[in-house]
């Protein structure tokens, strides 16, 4: 089962994320696919603060720290495996702007990650920030990156079996694999 939650900013995704891995995993260890690269003291505490949350959960979670190859990342887990890959945000800035690779590149990774885990029976939950519904962008780059990750959400919401958004912690419910009404607001 592949889940795509999107949000914005501290709107509680991750949270809503490691909850519907947890449930997946059944008491099996949990896989996080890290993407951020660390590089100053803001993501030094955000990382920690992600943690130290896992941490507190009765589940022990294998972190494996990929900022671009989640295709090699996600080909790392057993087969049947409950995964968390956080954040695509992340990720679509280093496609764009710490790597060689061209979009196109970058969108047939996150293509054969999906891939993957649906051939393997790998429950995926893939986190990304929703951050079209700003101010629009003044300049040519940052309209570059929003474009990307526009794509990229669109295509992984075409195929994932459920897309969530969370609002103020509250859950949307999108798309669904089961064809009942959405959720109004659960976490």
């Amino acid at each position: 089962m592949i889940v795509f939650v999107s949000g914005g900013a501290r709107s509680g995704k991750s949270e809503l994320a490691e909850q519907r891995v947890l449930s997946a995993a059944d008491g099996s260890p949990c896989y996080y696919i890290a993407t951020a690269v660390v590089y100053d003291d803001e993501m030094i505490e955000r990382v920690a603060r992600h943690q130290q949350a896992r941490n507190g959960q009765p589940i022990r979670w294998a972190t494996i720290e990929a900022p671009l190859a989640i295709d090699q990342a996600v080909a790392q887990v057993p087969d049947g495996s409950a995964v968390l890959l956080d954040c695509l945000t992340l990720w679509a800035s280093q496609v764009l702007y710490a790597s060689e690779l061209s979009e196109e590149d970058g969108l047939a990774l996150l293509q054969r990650a999906v891939g993957s885990a649906k051939a393997r029976h790998v429950h995926l939950v893939i986190v990304s920030n929703d951050i079209n519904e700003a101010l629009l962008p003044s300049d040519p780059e940052t309209w570059r990156y929003l474009a990307f990750l526009q794509r990229v959400h669109r295509w992984l919401a075409a195929e994932a079996d459920s897309v969530v958004e969370v609002v103020a912690g509250c859950a949307i419910e999108w798309k669904t694999e089961e064809l009942k009404p959405p959720k109004e607001c659960s976490i």
